[in-house]
């Protein structure tokens, strides 16, 4: 699998160490270690730079290590395509912080320096044997490491340490280093594979880690889609059902536009579309919240103008602002499938076409007010005539309101109604008819729909 070629950037020469030429062991006298000028989690919004032996651009490697003088990295560090490896040195995480640019692949971190914060004394570079846990007071043995590590959570990082202490250099790798080297070991050879091994492994790992959080993502996707998206209640119903959903914002599963469709024991069948005003993830949660509500209170028994009002009850508990107000469709159709009774809140009337008669609209004339505008709103209940074999389909605004070409004249229910009648001219049903409806409604939008849109068809066959 190809690695990305990191982008690269240009070094005055006061800030790196060689390039081209053989590496060079000192940028300066050895200092006292200076205290993190960085805080944790800087590197947060930087991309992280990939390795690639194959890639036209050489490795680089920035050391961080208190006395650069005395480091064992040889001249002749090259990459196995025989590449020099450049090395920038750095003498602290002051250092370190500024040199850390999106070029450098690999971080090889003594262990010696001292804890972020704490000041370098006359033990720092000592091993363990004497107790001071490399300079850090006392104190976490590692705090070093993980300061870098939150430093450049993106690049691969190698420990270095004495061969007398592997036990930190295994350590070091438990908390998230790469992998661990002894400084009195060292010679170009095994450095150069190491960076290379550090580097793939970093690689692998981050997208080890991007794969499982992916899987993750798409379990929770799942299971939200199963909250808004609900499966119908319709055991025992000769009725068929098909139903489409397109969230308007980007990349978004969820939107806040809502459906549902039950039967109760009686034999009728409920079927209710709505529409949060908005389209953030708060509206989505109250479309799931209310698509709730309506079935508990319909499998209760509520219907008409008294499940409307308790629903706005529930809007009104449940929203984060005054102003958010919902619209609703609901259709209760009889046993027998001839007939329905319609409650519209603010909400476009349903489509019904069937044999012999042209898609129309059902009576709006008696359309109430939007659920959460108006306290002790009603909203009367229209009886409607279906007839023996028939198609229903509820819809939401975002399915209307697309434009027509580049101009700001919208599809309208009248236009809406024309499109559909044409796909049962030819002879489109289910879920083929609402498939190719949507697309022709963004075709002539010329793209995507700004708004959410749901579709719910109820099909009823002689």
């Amino acid at each position: 699998m190809p690695v990305p070629v990191p982008r690269q950037r240009a070094i005055p020469a006061v800030e790196s160490g060689q390039a081209q030429a053989p590496a060079r062991k000192d940028t300066g006298a050895a200092g006292p270690g200076g205290p993190a000028g960085r805080t944790a989690g800087h590197d947060a919004g930087r991309e992280p730079a990939a390795a690639d032996p194959a890639a036209h651009t050489s490795l680089t490697l920035l050391l961080i290590e208190d006395d650069p003088a005395g480091s064992p990295i040889v001249p002749d560090l090259v990459d196995q395509s025989g590449r020099p490896i450049r090395i920038r040195t750095a003498r602290n995480l002051t250092e370190a912080g500024r040199l850390l640019t999106d070029d450098v692949h690999c971080i090889l971190l003594d262990l010696a320096l001292p804890a972020p914060g704490r000041p370098a004394t006359a033990t720092t570079t000592t091993t363990d044997a004497e107790g001071d846990g490399g300079g850090d007071g006392g104190g976490d043995e590692l705090a070093v490491l993980k300061h870098v590590l939150e430093l450049a959570p993106r690049h691969a990082v190698l420990a270095l340490t004495s061969s007398s202490d592997a036990e930190r250099g295994a350590e070091a790798v438990a908390v998230g280093a790469q992998d661990y080297l002894f400084r009195d070991e060292l010679d170009g050879r095994l450095l150069s594979r190491a960076i290379r091994y550090a580097v793939e492994r970093k690689r692998s790992d981050s997208a080890e880690r991007r794969l499982a959080e992916g899987r993750l993502r798409a379990q929770e996707n799942r299971r939200l889609e199963r909250g808004l998206l609900p499966t119908p209640l319709l055991d025992g119903s000769s009725l068929r059902f098909a139903a489409r959903y397109r969230p308007g914002r980007s990349r978004a599963l969820l939107g806040g536009d809502f459906y549902d469709v039950v039967r109760t024991p009686d034999g009728t069948v409920h079927a209710m579309i709505g529409d949060v005003c908005g389209h953030g993830p708060d509206e989505a949660a109250l479309g799931v919240e209310l698509r709730i509500a309506w079935r508990a209170l319909t499998l209760a028994g509520l219907c008409g103008d008294q499940l409307l009002g308790t629903l706005q009850e529930v809007l009104e508990h449940e929203r984060g602002d005054d102003e958010i107000f919902a619209t609703l469709c609901t259709v209760d159709i009889a046993p027998d499938g001839r007939r329905a009774g319609l409650c519209l809140a603010g909400h476009p009337a349903p489509l019904i076409a069937g044999p012999g008669r042209p898609a129309r609209l059902l009576p709006y004339d008696n359309n109430g007010p939007a659920l959460g505008l108006l306290p002790g709103a009603r909203w009367p209940r229209t009886q409607v005539e279906l007839g023996a074999e028939w198609s229903l389909m509820l819809y939401t605004d975002g399915l209307i309101e697309g434009h027509i070409g580049a101009g700001r004249e919208r599809l309208g229910q009248d236009g809406m109604v024309e499109l559909v009648r044409g796909k049962f001219a030819e002879g489109l049903s289910g879920e083929a008819l609402l498939r190719t409806t949507v697309n022709e409604v963004r075709r002539l939008n010329g793209g995507e729909l700004a708004d959410d849109v749901a579709v719910v068809l109820l099909d009823r066959t002689a």
